[in-house]
């Protein structure tokens, strides 16, 4: 009797060291175990920071004493020129990439850039980036619709984004002017002014149609020497070297874009070029000519 109450014993104690050791392996294995930082996804191995931290380059300063003669010139960039893509692209949200348009957005929201009126490229009438948007036919739309049993309204919140497509030209407004210190001509960047063209909607016998001709609408104007700042820390991708991309200040610097002149500052009656042309072929024509005038005056004011 005695011998099978000591074998239960030793069993208990067997059974109770062995569940202590488990309980101390469960315990070790807890405390080994530590909480696992996840990598954050990176879409490059190289990292490239040399736009994102650049400063736009400084003009030289021009005296009023040292500007031999000066002029102002309007210009359209259309970007369906294939020279003109790098401006254009992309047309959708992206994470990566942003096109000159979107650029110019996100530096007004953020309010690094302020917008004037789209007729006014004097830079005299601001707006807001709530009436930016508006521009553009986006935000949140409130539309109140009257309840079948008649017990009063319902109101619906529509929310429109901003269709990037439909923003396909920009108009600039450049300063050209002779440096006789220097004794070069040299041209810089007042204002650009994106330019939306769409089918507008119209209520036609109860119905909304599309109207067949386009409307352009300037949708507002920034003082370009002011979104350098953001200019020059965006990427500009021109599609042949992925680390070979400048930003768009330098782009627009270096004149890497296709553009017609629309109107000049030195006439009569400050007309614009479609004012005094009967046609396509004339008005570029006499694009033409004035900027052939320009090149022209720079070699005319040479002293030798």
């Amino acid at each position: 009797m005695k011998k099978i109450l000591i074998l239960n014993i030793l069993f208990a104690l067997m059974f109770s060291v062995a569940a202590l050791a488990q309980d101390e392996q469960k315990d070790e294995d807890e405390e080994t175990e530590e909480p696992v930082e996840f990598m954050v996804p990176q879409n490059s191995f190289v990292k490239r920071t040399v736009v994102k931290n650049k400063k736009p380059m400084e003009y030289a300063y021009v005296s009023e004493d040292d500007a031999f003669w000066q002029t102002v010139i309007w210009r359209i960039i259309d970007c369906r020129e294939k020279m003109n893509y790098p401006l254009y692209y992309p047309t959708v949200e992206l994470d990566t990439r942003k096109s000159l348009i979107q650029t110019l957005v996100a530096g007004i929201q953020k309010k690094r850039i302020q917008a004037y009126a789209g007729d006014d490229d004097n830079f005299k009438t601001k707006l807001t980036p709530e009436e930016v948007m508006t521009k553009f036919d986006a935000g949140d739309k409130v539309i109140k619709t009257e309840k079948i049993d008649g017990t009063g309204d319902t109101t619906y919140i529509v929310k429109n984004s901003i269709n990037w497509q439909e923003v396909r030209e920009f108009m600039l407004k450049e300063e050209w002017f002779f440096d006789k210190k220097r004794s070069v001509m040299e041209v810089r960047i007042l204002g650009i002014c994106p330019i939306r063209v769409y089918n507008k909607m119209i209520n036609t016998g109860g119905e909304e149609e599309a109207v067949g001709q386009e409307v352009r609408t300037r949708l507002f104007w920034v003082y370009f020497p002011e979104a350098r700042r953001v200019l020059a820390n965006t990427i500009c991708y021109t599609g042949r070297n992925e680390l070979a991309n400048i930003s768009y200040d330098d782009l627009m610097h270096k004149r890497r874009f296709a553009s017609r002149i629309i109107a000049e500052s030195n006439n009569l009656n400050d007309r614009r070029i479609t004012d005094y042309v009967r046609n396509g072929i004339e008005a570029v024509m006499e694009s033409d000519r004035i900027q052939y005038e320009l090149l022209k005056r720079e070699s005319d004011h040479w002293e030798y």
